[in-house]
């Protein structure tokens, strides 16, 4: 039960992530949030929403995986989420690590402990 919260938790975040980079990158809540010029969010508007479609996928994943109750579905897609934040932690900002990394770790400990 548990773990399927936290996998939930993961989807909604990524959703949001898709919503953020998709829908709102190149609007106020976008620059304040990404603390970015609106010339900077416009010239990158298209590299963003290409992220916020792939951020779409792994909610996706982790929601199939819910409904059909495959621990070895969510597994993947938490593997997929943990990694994308290591490496945006490492490579553009270290707050990923607790944004996407970390939520994705704790859920990905909490599915292999509840198997």
């Amino acid at each position: 039960m548990v773990a399927n919260v936290l996998v939930a938790l993961v989807a909604v975040l990524h959703l949001g992530f898709l919503v953020i980079e998709m829908f709102l990158w190149d609007h106020p809540f976008g620059h304040k949030r990404f603390k970015m010029t609106p010339e900077y969010a416009k010239a990158s508007a298209a590299l963003a929403a290409s992220q916020g479609l792939y951020n779409g996928f792994l909610a996706a994943g982790l929601i199939w995986g819910l409904i059909v109750g495959l621990e070895s579905i969510q597994i993947f897609f938490l593997i997929c989420v943990v990694i994308a934040g290591v490496f945006g932690g490492v490579t553009a900002q270290r707050s990923i690590l607790y944004v996407q990394a970390l939520p994705g770790l704790l859920a990905l400990v909490a599915v292999f402990l509840s198997g």
